[in-house]
């Protein structure tokens, strides 16, 4: 049991490291894209790569941190707290940055080929990561893994409104498109944030004498881990 635990956290840890790494590349490229395009959306999608990094870092902490039963259900307390955190930062920026661009404080943004080729690329490996951290987080049974796992699903979603965003302001030049499309995800990153930052997450209606007994779930009663899981196996 503890042989198999410690495979599943140096996998986690792998994950993790890797999602960092991609992370640095894609903040670069993502700033210098934004910038030269002045675009909001890509702006905002290279400041949640650096977004990625701290929860990343809070879970290298947390997956390499070795405690005994006690002490590690704090310390995975607090990696969802901090985790949660991240998504209010998040959440705050896009607000701000899309409301200066509606207000027409900052440029118009121009079509960006390198834009378009980082997010979509950042769609495919935020889509990976998400489906392996969350498989980890589930046979773990981590809320901060599954909390960092979000971030990899909204990201991943943030890259899609990102692409609808620029194609309609290069097919029909929407400008406005590109900072709405990234607010679009804010009350989800709000939601996330709180349930996270509390503590807790959906499916905590299942909590017995104020302990932890929601379940970690990767099924498609829950749609892979984005809702409450109302499957049998969850119930128990």
């Amino acid at each position: 049991m503890a042989l198999e635990s410690g495979n599943l956290r140096r996998i986690a840890l792998l994950l993790v490291v890797a999602g960092l790494l991609w992370n640095l590349v894609e903040a670069g490229v993502a700033f210098w894209a934004g910038v030269q395009a002045g675009s909001v959306a890509i702006l905002a999608f290279g400041l949640d790569s650096i977004v990625e990094l701290l929860a990343g870092g809070v879970l290298v902490w947390r997956l390499r941190t070795d405690r005994d039963e006690e002490d590690a259900e704090a310390a995975e307390r607090r990696a969802q707290r901090l985790v949660g955190l991240t998504f209010f930062l998040l959440a705050i920026y896009v607000v701000l940055h899309s409301g200066a661009s509606l207000l027409g404080w900052l440029p118009e943004p121009e079509p960006s080929l390198a834009g378009v080729v980082i997010v979509v690329a950042s769609a495919f490996v935020m889509a990976v990561l998400y489906v392996g951290k969350m498989r980890i987080a589930t046979r773990m049974q981590s809320r901060a893994l599954r909390a960092e796992a979000m971030e990899s699903l909204f990201c991943d979603l943030q890259d899609m409104t990102i692409l609808v965003g620029l194609a309609l302001n290069s097919l029909f030049s929407w400008w406005w498109a590109d900072p709405v499309s990234a607010l679009v995800l804010v009350p989800f990153f709000i939601k996330e944030g709180r349930e996270n930052l509390s503590g807790h997450c959906h499916g905590d209606e299942h909590e017995e004498s104020g302990a932890f007994a929601a379940i970690v779930c990767f099924c498609r009663s829950c749609l892979f881990g984005v809702r409450a899981c109302r499957a049998l196996c969850c119930q128990a």
